[in-house]
């Protein structure tokens, strides 16, 4: 059957599961209204997509009415954030060039989007538990901290991978989670480097807190913002905003409490990995994105590859040029290169461009400076603050023109 021949009813109901995916997979308003757009003009339809963090609005019709005609069909669509899960956004996109194609019959097409819905196994739940721990050990070891650093980060990542297993099913702790983890993170570490051995305590609670910091989504929505998506933008910064509200109080509360309770971390510095643990760190951490990412198993080098290519980029340009055009050059060749892979390969760019990015993307910053003002240091903070707008608008240009050097031949 031609797609196009199909019932207004199959195909609009195509799109609308097709719309949820790309959704719930992690894609930013832009990119997901531009593929929406394209796949209903092949399906002979007019759909006006209106796409931000928590809902979608789509408004369709036949291509052959009034262009001042009412709409055929709207469906509004309430949607909890997307997290990025790389195979199943590549599925997705595959199963779309299907359709249009005619290889895959619509109906069977969207009986494939809706199996791609399916919870994640128990293998990946705690392999993403693992991970955890592995990712926020590797960025230890970028901050140079010491061996008893690392191995009480990895500890605390696991912990924390453990809470976000359970918050899955308990809504009251989901709601609170993130001033949770950083509340039990900062206490115990302070407990420990005041008792047991001493640590480079800011190292270890930033290190440990990292994989619930809000980069990726600060990034995305200064994308958006930049590409006039105003309400996506907007609300993608504000929940970006409270998630590091919550972070900070959780932070802020364990270390007043250590103090009311009268501890002190011991004030000793411990010595620094060697550099070379470093590079082996970068390698462990980029493995944990492959899971973090839920990316598929032949694409797990591409995605270590990602990692290391943008980090040594941002090394490479931050030591001839400083760290913010550094963030830039790296944001340029991640995203050029990840236009020239989907063009290529006619694949998503993300499966190039979401890993490549992680280790640029500014959460920390986020988080000292809103530290820093809850601990009435407000020009220490508004300077942090100024650093992560600095980080955020040279990594955000240089996907822009990264754009420009290499145009985008596929929206995703």
């Amino acid at each position: 059957m031609n797609d196009r021949s199909a019932s207004l009813k199959e195909r609009v109901g195509f799109v609308i599961a097709l719309a949820r995916r790309l959704h719930e997979y992690g894609t930013a308003a832009p990119r997901l209204e531009e593929a929406i757009g394209k796949v209903s003009a092949r399906l002979g339809l007019v759909c006006d997509v209106l796409s931000t963090p928590t809902s979608i609005v789509l408004s369709f019709a036949e291509q052959n009415h009034e262009l001042d005609s009412v709409a055929d069909f709207t469906q509004v669509i309430r949607l909890a954030p997307g997290e990025v899960n790389l195979s199943r956004l590549c599925a997705v996109d595959e199963i779309a060039d299907r359709v249009i194609d005619g290889s895959l019959d619509l109906q069977k097409g969207y009986r494939h989007l809706l199996e791609l819905g399916r919870p994640p196994s128990r293998r990946t739940r705690w392999l993403t538990v693992l991970s955890f721990g592995v990712a926020s050990a590797s960025v230890a070891t970028l901050l140079k901290a010491s061996w008893m650093d690392l191995v009480v980060v990895a500890l605390l990542g696991w912990l924390i991978g453990l809470l976000a297993l359970g918050a899955e099913r308990r809504p009251r702790l989901s709601n609170s989670f993130e001033a949770m983890s950083a509340l039990l993170v900062t206490l115990i570490a302070t407990l420990f480097s005041a008792y047991v051995a001493p640590l480079t305590l800011n190292a270890v609670v930033l290190a440990s807190l990292i994989v619930l910091l809000p980069g990726m989504t600060l990034t995305t929505a200064v994308r958006e913002l930049s590409s006039q998506h105003l309400v996506s933008g907007v609300a993608r910064m504000a929940g970006a905003t409270a998630t590091l509200l919550k972070l900070t109080f959780g932070a802020v509360a364990a270390t007043q409490l250590c103090r009311v309770l009268g501890v002190v971390p011991a004030a000793e510095i411990p010595l620094p990995v060697p550099l070379w643990v470093e590079w082996v760190g970068l390698v462990a951490g980029a493995l944990s994105f492959t899971v973090l990412f839920r990316s598929a198993p032949r694409d797990g080098l591409i995605v270590v590859g990602s990692v290391m290519f943008g980090y040594a980029l941002t090394r490479l340009g931050g030591a001839q040029f400083g760290p913010e055009f550094g963030v830039f050059i790296a944001g340029l060749g991640v995203g050029a290169v990840s236009n020239l892979y989907a063009t290529w390969r006619q694949r998503p760019g993300a499966v190039i461009r979401e890993p490549g990015i992680i280790l640029l993307v500014p959460g920390s910053v986020g988080f000292k400076s809103l530290s820093f003002v809850f601990e009435r240091d407000v020009f220490l903070g508004v300077d942090t603050a100024f650093s992560l707008i600095t980080i955020l608008v040279s990594l955000v240009a240089g996907l822009l023109f990264g754009d420009l050097l290499v145009p985008p031949r596929r929206s995703l």
